[in-house]
């Protein structure tokens, strides 16, 4: 499938994927995603194609997520069904890039958000840049941090990833590579020349590392002592009182930004973040996920959140259960539940 969406070719002995709608900040359609799916297994046993890039074109890209709009659309008029199939082949894309038995460099060189932070965070090499913004902003819309998030977010160290899927904390470059979702930091003016390297070649594994350059100190470092204490438990209310408790600036700043956050969409990442250290590989994360999915994407916080920050842009969402004492371990427990066998997520 092909698709003005996205560009696919072939460059030297590299295949590239190069996201190509600028003015949605190259926000991830179905289409888009099938074409990557379908490039991808076609070079997967092509002896000419040793490498593949995923860059975006013009604009503040890379990717700011996925198809918001379709996502809540399909949960207000079809009951998520052409939700979940959008989550559902997504999800396999994912895992595709998870399992790739070529070296993947994703070139995060701009806004990563969501649906990006799925297509980057499967690469052998991620590439950060003075432009790159990483976040998993889902609280704040009622979704959860998903395409892999789980996976990705549980294994960084010092609680980092339960920081950033609860607040949707924002990292630029170089909180990215000091965090260890970046493998390089290179200067955005060296780009051209690595991906010709790698076209010409070149393991990228020593083309990365001799473009990378020393980024500036990462801001999240100076609180990786509160963010490892603050954010240590699995439960929500435990994390909200400590934070209440200190009181210090820092603290006070960031509990006021998981009040306006979803009580179950943090609740759920908690448990998500928790139990994906219990799964054996990347297809039992996803198909944990896509239960999750199946069942938040109906639920009144997806299309309440999405109305409030993207649709009205009113910023006043009305969360339903309202308090995270109102989330109940039984809701938590049913959107993690099994789904019937001929419903569950497969990869390809």
């Amino acid at each position: 499938m092909t698709t003005d969406e996205l560009i696919v070719r072939r460059e030297g002995v590299a295949g590239y994927l190069t996201l190509n709608r600028p003015k949605a900040i190259h926000a991830l359609t179905q289409a888009m995603d099938h074409a990557m799916t379908e490039a991808l297994l076609e070079w997967r046993t092509d002896d000419a194609i040793h490498a593949v890039i995923i860059d975006h074109s013009e604009g503040r890209g890379f990717c700011s997520g996925g198809d918001i709009n379709l996502l809540r659309n399909s949960a207000l008029n079809d009951g998520g069904v052409s939700g979940l199939q959008f989550f559902y082949e997504e999800y396999q894309l994912n895992h595709l890039l998870m399992t790739y038995p070529k070296p993947v460099i994703a070139f995060m060189d701009g806004i990563t958000m969501g649906g990006g932070v799925g297509i980057s965070q499967p690469a052998k090499f991620r590439v950060a840049t003075e432009n790159t913004r990483f976040a998993m902003p889902e609280t704040g819309i009622g979704l959860f941090p998903d395409v892999g998030g789980g996976w990705h977010l549980s294994r960084l160290p010092g609680r980092i990833g339960q920081y950033l899927a609860l607040t949707g904390a924002r990292l630029d470059g170089a909180e990215c590579l000091w965090t260890g979702l970046a493998t390089h930091y290179l200067p955005c003016d060296a780009l051209a020349e690595a991906k010709s390297r790698i076209e010409q070649g070149h393991e990228p594994v020593q083309v990365l590392a001799a473009l990378s350059v020393t980024p500036p100190s990462a801001r999240i470092e100076a609180h990786a002592v509160q963010i490892a204490k603050y954010f240590a438990s699995d439960r929500y209310e435990d994390i909200l009182a400590s934070l209440d408790a200190d009181g210090s600036d820092w603290a006070l700043k960031e509990l006021a930004a998981l009040r306006t956050k979803s009580p179950q969409t943090c609740k759920v990442a908690l448990r998500q973040l928790h139990d994906s250290l219990e799964c054996a590989d990347f297809a039992e994360n996803m198909a944990m996920e896509y239960r999750i999915a199946a069942r938040v994407l109906t639920r009144p916080d997806f299309a309440e959140g999405v109305r409030a920050l993207i649709v009205d842009k009113t910023n006043d969402p009305k969360w339903d259960p309202a308090t995270p004492e109102e989330v109940s371990d039984d809701l938590i427990a049913s959107i993690f539940a099994p789904l019937p066998a001929d419903q569950e997520w497969k990869p390809l």
